[in-house]
């Protein structure tokens, strides 16, 4: 008895739904016969006969879906008696082999099975060809319908050509090898939880950055050097002030949202070893340039790896400044347990619309903002960042906060 199975039809298919037999029990069937139709996730393909006889059992209902290698049908085979013997007799020279390499591979199976679409198959039955006559062009020996037309025509695919491609060994060098370890694999740990754990959202705006540029270049040119992410870090702790509830930590054991008071933000700093989040401690309480100085020398000793333990411990919020890099955008992980991440982007060179309707030329950055959908909505995370654009797009508001 032979049993027919559902096997892989392509692009790693783990399982089919049976939902149409061509035959059934009792049926005289032939090599090549289509015997089922199964529906995988991406085609419906008819699986057909490796060989002539009659179907004796379908032991698989319509509309039941199954595993790959799961037997559909059974089939008695033409000649069945003498083709047992000969399978007992191959069988029996495989276990000789195994114990003695020395001898001729015997043959595992009687039937020639020939790779080839359904389709194809249908091609050939129609016009009364056996696919095992037909040449195939493709390497791999599966027939095509060219092949088959090619065939038609009285045609052949160039065999000994096609053995010598077949013959063609691909060499495949050795990987190299990166350790998984370290602090790569704390934060691959630390990102895994995260994202499991929290229900992400990630919000994109844009910041008209023109006239913070201008205070910048004043202040450079009075002889005061103060980097943009420190006017960023200070408008990005007020704006938190307005909306705690992302300065915050869920705590879902005891069923409570915690507000925090401190407003410690971390710094994400890529560095040689991955990437570390040096934390630059009450923000609230420091002015711009102790936040540009401090800032500066978290991230070279951060790069370094001259960081103390407790200079990335109890950040309350995280900043991505990738801007530098050239993004354009992402969508960033939050870093547990906080409960959310702003990353700001490139800032580009654009035409805007003035307040007097005049068109000219304008800095424009980028930002987004992931946020745990469990603690805080959309709405919130808009009229937070409008509140913090606000305060970047007006520089003499973020002074007035400051007094």
């Amino acid at each position: 008895m032979l049993e027919v199975k559902l096997h892989d039809i392509g692009e790693g298919m783990m399982e089919g739904e049976v939902i149409h037999y061509l035959v059934k029990v009792g049926d005289s069937v032939s090599t090549d016969q289509p015997l089922v139709e199964v529906q995988t996730d991406k085609m419906v393909a008819e699986l057909t006969s490796p060989c002539s006889g009659i179907v004796k059992k379908i032991p698989i209902e319509v509309g039941e879906t199954v595993q790959v290698g799961t037997s559909l049908l059974y089939i008695e085979v033409d000649g069945g008696i003498q083709l047992k013997e000969k399978l007992s007799i191959e069988t029996k020279q495989v276990s000789e082999k195994k114990a003695n390499p020395t001898l001729e591979k015997a043959p595992l199976n009687t039937f020639k099975r020939v790779l080839a679409a359904p389709y194809t198959r249908k091609i050939a039955r129609d016009n009364n060809i056996s696919l095992e006559d037909v040449h195939a062009a493709d390497p791999s020996g599966r027939v095509s319908e060219e092949d088959v037309l090619r065939f038609l025509k009285g045609l052949q695919a160039d065999k000994e050509l096609v053995e010598d491609v077949k013959q063609t060994v691909v060499v495949q060098e050795a990987p190299d090898e990166i350790p998984f370890r370290g602090i790569r694999k704390k934060i691959a740990e630390k990102m895994t939880k995260s994202l499991f754990t929290i229900p992400h959202v990630t919000h994109f705006d844009e910041v008209n950055m023109t006239k913070l540029f201008e205070m910048k270049e004043q202040l450079k040119a009075s002889g005061e050097s103060v980097s943009i992410s420190a006017f960023l870090l200070k408008a990005l702790v007020i704006s938190l002030k307005d909306f705690p509830i992302f300065n915050a930590e869920l705590d879902e054991e005891n069923s409570r949202i915690l507000l925090k008071k401190n407003y410690h933000i971390g710094i994400a700093t890529n560095t040689d070893s991955g990437l570390i989040v040096p934390v630059i401690h009450d923000v609230d309480k420091k002015s711009i340039k102790e936040i540009n100085n401090e800032a500066k020398d978290l991230t070279k000793r951060a790069i370094d790896g001259k960081l103390q333990p407790f200079e990335m411990q109890n950040s309350t919020f995280t900043v991505s400044n990738v801007g530098p890099l050239g993004s354009t955008g992402a969508t960033p992980i939050i870093n547990y347990p906080e409960t959310a991440l702003i990353a700001f982007h490139k800032t580009k060179k654009q035409p805007i619309v003035n307040e007097r309707d005049e068109i000219v030329i304008g800095h424009i950055m980028t930002l987004s903002m992931a946020f745990d959908h469990r603690v805080a909505d959309g709405a919130t995370a808009v009229k937070f960042t409008n509140r913090f654009a606000s305060l970047i797009e007006q520089p003499h508001k973020l002074m007035m906060e400051m007094i």
